[in-house]
């Protein structure tokens, strides 16, 4: 059985989106100034978003705001994170998107205290959405934290049976893609040396703050199954969690669906058949990377990446839409190999 090096691959992926909007895009002249100050700029307008939004009465833009203020600092109770996720709980509309409250809600805890993350939040989801193998491997990553191995396999059953991989991130996308363009950002929050202006801000709003949501340690769920050589009702939940997690909503969970299978799988072809639809994967993620670094001088492709955010879907559907609509082939070229950690993207 092939090692958890093999896993590198899969943990990249979470790695893609970071540095995307530097990966094409031209450096100020002098970044020691520039950049400070456009960062300032940034927290500034994020500051008055939240400010503008806090007031409204209906989930989505109050899950916008809580998102947006995540980052800031010295907010009023009534607009900082956790007053914030808590309206949007009991907001109108709220019943349609309480999952992705509450896995928004996840965040709302005390890293310091080791108390992440937040335990209510977790166990609501486990009633919200039983039927979701993220929640279940959230709770895999907490049993396993707190050594308690028979819990963590009880999860892996659970994981294994559910009927969907969801992080909810599309539901971020387009709570915050529908919320950047109530205020139009100021001239200094601009990159100077770059040509997409105000749809430019937004693209880095937008899909920055989405990245940083809540995520499960896939390498735990990694490493349960990979250890599972002698036992076959192990693999054969592992197997049977890597098929929902191929189908699911996040280019990180269908890394890691292929990985087991590529790992686990008895077949030798679908050993291969695994190994090439997660370089695949790969490529997809990389060349949307590039695509969000060619945003910030491209101000009809900035505009699009928030447009389809604004139409929901899941990450995954809205990455491989907008490799499509930029004719991006979605298949990795025959002869293409990743880049390693250790090679610049280009």
């Amino acid at each position: 059985m092939r090692g958890l090096h093999r896993l590198a691959l899969t943990c990249a992926l979470s790695l893609a989106f970071a540095p995307a909007f530097a990966a094409d895009a031209a450096k100020p002249a002098d970044p020691a100034v520039a950049a400070p100050s456009r960062d300032k700029a940034l927290l500034a307008y994020q500051h008055d978003l939240v400010s503008v939004l806090a007031p409204r009465a209906d989930a989505m833009p109050l899950l916008a705001a809580a998102i947006l203020s995540r980052p800031l600092t010295d907010l009023p109770k009534f607009n900082n994170f956790h007053g914030l996720i808590d309206r949007a709980a009991q907001a109108d509309g709220a019943a349609d998107i309480a999952a992705a409250i509450s896995w928004t809600r996840l965040a709302d805890c005390d890293s310091k205290a080791d108390a992440c993350p937040n335990a209510s939040a977790l166990e609501q989801l486990t009633t919200q959405a039983p039927d979701n193998a993220a929640v279940w491997l959230l709770k895999i990553g907490e049993d396993t934290r707190n050594m308690k191995q028979d819990a963590a396999r009880a999860d892996l059953a659970k994981a294994a049976n559910a009927k969907l991989y969801e992080d909810y991130a599309g539901t971020s996308l387009k709570a915050l893609a529908n919320s950047v363009g109530i205020l139009p950002p100021p001239a200094d929050t601009y990159d100077s040396a770059n040509a997409s202006g105000a749809a430019g801000v937004q693209v880095v709003l937008v899909y920055g703050l989405a990245n940083a949501q809540p995520q499960p340690v896939l390498q735990v769920t990694a490493k349960l199954c990979e250890s599972a050589a002698g036992d076959a009702s192990i693999k054969a939940d592992c197997l049977k969690l890597g098929k929902v997690l191929e189908w699911g909503s996040s280019p990180l969970g269908r890394s890691l669906g292929l990985h087991l299978r590529e790992v686990l799988a008895d077949d030798p072809a679908q050993q291969e058949d695994a190994k090439h639809a997660r370089l695949s994967l790969i490529w997809q993620v990389q060349s949307f990377s590039r695509l969000l670094g060619r945003a910030q001088n491209d101000a009809a492709v900035a505009q699009h990446l928030v447009t389809i955010a604004r139409r929901g879907g899941t990450e995954m559907s809205l990455l491989l839409t907008a490799l499509r609509d930029n004719n991006i082939p979605t298949e990795a070229p025959a002869d293409w190999k990743p880049p390693s950690a250790s090679q610049p993207q280009g």
